[in-house]
């Protein structure tokens, strides 16, 4: 059983920003900073399967591919890397890119890597505050400049680069070759509201991402059997023992949380391991130590992949991969 605040790690990143407000107060030296790792506090709590970070880009990302589980264990690594965003600020025009414009053999993703055409090649997209992207491992990706956002992933750092606009970093171009699916991408996400106070973001057989938005001066509990992630995205709460506002995160498992919003209400995000979303995640407290079972709605959650891969047809859930 565990609530703990989470620590939030900067990491200095050639693309990334100086003030972080209102997500950190965090400075290095002047570096910038390009993300904020969420993490259990102290050294001897098992790592968690999920990670949570922000970040936050001033410059393009460099292109890049992730490996899936299989290909991960014929490196010796234990997991992959699937990956989903949510924009949460997005200057006029900032884009991401998801696949490429046509299908390449390996031999033609070598060339391309190797005289730098593939930066013609991917496919990029607007996107705006709120939108929502479900990156599978072996999509061919990049993040542009001009963006804040919260991304859940498969714990991994393994990153293997096509592209780094002048950065001079290492290119790895075999494993890339290995572990990309070099074709068009087609992994929009529909969001689905589940109840008046959550909404589905994306799920995988890795992870589910949901959005909740509370009411000022409520109370609720957030059951938290799986590896459990909140992340603050506005307002103030206390949550479990904690007092937690714009930024803050709390990881919770096998245990539930109490929280219970400021005057403002809260928004956060929620991540947990996958299987599915939990029917009952979120509950409304009527008085300290009671569950009003009224609330929210009752949901059904598809009994299988297939059930879910068809509500997605439908405007579900997405859970290509």
């Amino acid at each position: 059983m565990a609530i703990e605040h989470a620590r939030a790690r900067a990491v200095v990143k050639p693309w990334g920003i100086e003030d972080l407000r209102p997500w950190s107060n965090a400075r290095h030296d002047g570096d910038a900073i390009g993300e904020i790792w969420y993490e259990r506090p102290g050294n001897a709590a098992a790592d968690p399967s999920l990670l949570l970070k922000l970040l936050f880009t001033n410059q393009p990302l460099s292109i890049q591919v992730h490996p899936d589980d299989t290909f991960a264990h014929s490196m010796g690594l234990p997991n992959g890397k699937t990956e989903a965003w949510c924009i949460l600020r997005a200057a006029p025009d900032a884009k991401v890119a998801l696949g490429l414009n046509r299908r390449l053999t390996p031999q033609q993703l070598r060339a391309a890597i190797g005289d730098g055409s593939i930066s013609n090649l991917i496919v990029w997209r607007t996107v705006s505050a709120g939108d929502v992207i479900f990156v599978p491992a072996g999509t061919i990706h990049a993040i542009g400049a001009g963006l804040v956002i919260a991304e859940l992933q498969q714990r991994s750092d393994v990153t293997f680069r096509l592209f780094d606009y002048g950065r001079q970093r290492e290119l790895h171009i075999e494993s890339a070759i290995g572990a990309a699916d070099a074709g068009p991408a087609n992994y929009q996400v529909r969001p689905s509201q589940l109840t008046a106070e959550r909404k589905l973001l994306a799920s995988s057989p890795h992870f589910v991402f949901e959005r909740i938005d509370l009411a000022p001066n409520s109370s609720w509990y957030l059951e938290a059997e799986r590896e459990t992630w909140l992340l603050v995205l506005s307002g103030s709460a206390i949550a479990g023992s904690f007092e937690v506002a714009t930024g803050d995160a709390i990881f919770a498992q096998s245990d539930h949380v109490d929280i219970h919003p400021g005057a403002i209400g809260m928004v956060g995000l929620v991540a947990y391991t996958g299987g599915g979303p939990v029917p009952h995640l979120l509950r409304r407290l009527t008085q300290p130590g009671s569950i009003d079972i009224r609330r929210p709605q009752e949901m059904q959650v598809p009994a299988s992949l297939t059930q879910a891969r068809a509500a997605a047809k439908n405007g579900g859930l997405e859970t290509n991969k």
